[in-house]
């Protein structure tokens, strides 16, 4: 496929599906009439940091670095390497042109809207897997970092699973700043003492914890999918948990067959959980729903664990005392992984400096800077869990020995026309609850998007 065909492709599932490519979200602007709007908006807003930068650099170097975390606990990490790398590159001026606003999808459509027109940032922020591979990396508008591994002597350094993720025909295109676990329920430490309950680890488990939450007037199950890929992501920790992770896999290589009876009982326990959400989910947000079970308005919350940096960072929560955790039903054991990275695109005024700061955001000293603010743990083997609180810790001595998957809410599973595909029939069947229109749209997606 000729490389402006696939940017066209990519800029167009883009659009669609840049919600489902992050934890990192806001709520979507409701004055932003397309995201073209977004984009102008943007490059005014961008002008003026430009010209503020431009003045206060005087002859620095400029870098771009281009991502969507502008709230949650990702804001403070990522402000917070900016610092650290200015201090240690005082001739650098880092423009941080992190886009607010549509779950990423404003983000996305200005950032696909720059690659068409060969204006691309500095470095930006992309999800390993599938996102990566099959998009910028396929279209071409990427430059392989094998050096910088080989020059850093990284390749022991990182966990040989997550390289592969970010490896194409054997060279490697970014560098994961962390690793994020999707599978996680969160809940209400008060509530559960309040109520003699402990986590539920089975699907089991988890309807006899909801059926006496309800009982007592709790709302069991928080989600916000006003931002639809909430729901996708409740979905794919419910796929991990029936099919396992070998069954998993076998839907993003075509083995197995979403009109399989294996997935219709992914789809019976999906439709379960959902008689136990709360009535207003579609006007909430994924913090809106966290913040359900901070307040102790719900229980619990299916969610990534961006949402322990937001319980920490943003609310001031104590992990253990606060809130709790455990992996989500059946999959105690597995780590289904969401990996923020960033690489060198093709065509950069300073590449040199661009390959700087990839160094810079793969040493320890960087992941342990971003991460506990983040709420994320360390990409890097060696980093020192002493910088984490008690739930990243956890997470760290967990991703040791776990079997990992990618995430297909995020981006890194299928490819982006199959999520989007995938996003829009799960969104509409929170509603329907029509269990063989769902199956049919996403063996469709299936048959449209994997070989």
């Amino acid at each position: 496929m000729k490389k402006s065909l696939w940017l066209s492709v990519i800029f167009g599932s883009l659009l669609v599906t840049a919600a489902c490519g992050g934890e990192e979200m806001n709520s979507i602007d409701p004055d932003a009439e397309d995201p073209a709007d977004a984009e102008e908006e943007t490059n005014e807003a961008n002008d003026g940091d430009e010209a503020t930068n431009n003045e206060a650099s005087g002859d620095g170097e400029e870098l771009e670095i281009f991502s969507w975390w502008t709230g949650a606990g990702e804001e403070a990490g990522l402000l917070a390497i900016i610092d650290l790398f200015e201090e240690q590159n005082p001739d650098v001026e880092v423009v941080n042109a992190a886009v607010a606003g549509g779950a990423g999808t404003n983000a996305q459509a200005v950032l696909a809207s720059r690659m068409q027109g060969n204006d691309p940032p500095g470095t930006f922020q992309i999800h390993g897997g599938a996102a990566l591979n099959t998009g910028w990396v396929e279209a071409g508008r990427m430059e392989p970092i094998t050096d910088i591994y080989e020059e850093e002597e990284w390749m022991d350094k990182f966990p040989e699973d997550l390289i592969d993720m970010v490896t194409t025909d054997d060279d490697i295109y970014s560098v994961p700043v962390n690793i994020h676990r999707s599978n996680v329920v969160f809940y209400n430490a008060g509530i559960f003492e309040e109520h003699g309950l402990e986590a539920p680890t089975t699907f089991d488990e988890f309807y006899e914890v909801a059926d006496e939450l309800e009982e007592a007037g709790v709302t069991p199950l928080a989600l916000g999918d006003r931002e639809s890929w909430t729901s996708l992501h409740l979905l794919e920790t419910v796929m991990l948990g029936v099919l396992g992770p070998e069954g998993y896999n076998d839907l993003w290589t075509g083995d197995l067959a979403f009109d399989s009876p294996e997935f219709e009982e992914v789809i019976d326990e999906f439709d379960r959980m959902l008689d136990y959400i709360n009535d207003d989910h579609a006007a909430r947000n994924w913090q809106d729903a966290a913040q359900m079970v901070a307040e102790g308005d719900a229980a619990m919350n299916i969610m990534g664990d961006w949402a322990a940096g937001y319980f920490a960072t943003d609310l001031g929560l104590e992990p253990n005392e606060d809130f709790g955790w455990a992996a989500t039903p059946d999959t105690e054991g597995m780590f289904m992984v969401v990996t923020d990275n960033f690489g060198l695109p093709s065509g950069v005024e300073n590449p040199e400096t661009v390959k700087d700061f990839l160094r810079f955001l793969g040493s320890v000293e960087a992941q342990d800077t971003f991460n506990p603010l983040k709420g994320s743990i360390p990409a890097r083997v060696d980093a020192d869990p002493e910088e984490y609180n008690e739930y990243g810790q956890s997470t760290i001595e967990d991703f040791q020995d776990a079997v990992l998957t990618p995430s297909l809410a995020h981006n890194s599973a299928a490819p982006a026309g199959f999520v989007s595909q995938a996003d829009q029939a799960v969104n509409v069947f929170v509603s329907s609850r029509d269990k063989e229109q769902v199956i049919q749209a996403l063996q469709q997606a299936q048959d449209d998007n994997i070989e």
